[in-house]
């Protein structure tokens, strides 16, 4: 099957046990975006993020921004 984006290698240094997606479609919600992770991650402070992607698409009217955080749980 082809990529279709980004693949990571299953490995001991990049396993995960969830992904928080961000997304803002609108001006206002992207300036506010990095206010919104960084609330969440204060707020989750016992997650390790083990990776992250950031995405944007666009068309002629909308401009989407896409963040995702892959994290740890402690065990």
């Amino acid at each position: 099957m082809p990529a279709t984006g980004r693949e990571v290698p299953v490995s001991a240094e990049n396993e995960f046990d969830g992904v928080k997606v961000f997304t803002a479609t609108k001006a206002r919600e992207r300036e506010d975006l990095g206010s919104t992770i960084t609330r969440w991650l204060d707020d989750h402070p016992d997650h390790t993020i083990v990776d992250k992607v950031v995405r944007q698409s666009s068309d002629s009217e909308f401009h989407c921004l896409s963040v995702l955080l892959f994290y740890r749980r402690p065990e």
